[in-house]
């Protein structure tokens, strides 16, 4: 996170802007102490295609073992 004045916010918006929305994050201060933070806006979720999804797991190969047994084997197995 970079540290920025409010004189220098002001003077660089901008560019700030910029380096926000690359996924830096910056705190703007006011005599040296922290009093806001720019971050970048979350960006919208891309929804799911249900078509696209159900050809993926189509073509899925099957698993040998079911998850219960899969995961049964793991714990004694793999212990830690």
């Amino acid at each position: 996170m970079t540290n920025v004045s409010i004189a220098e916010a002001k003077a660089h918006l901008s560019d700030l802007v910029d380096r926000v929305a690359q996924g830096d994050s910056v705190c703007i201060t006011r005599r040296g102490k922290p009093v806001a933070t720019l971050t970048a806006a979350k960006s919208p979720r891309k929804r799911i295609d249900p078509a696209a999804l159900r050809e993926l797991t189509r073509t899925m190969r099957k698993q040998k073992l079911s998850a219960g047994a899969f995961v049964r084997k793991m714990r004694d197995e793999d212990r830690y």
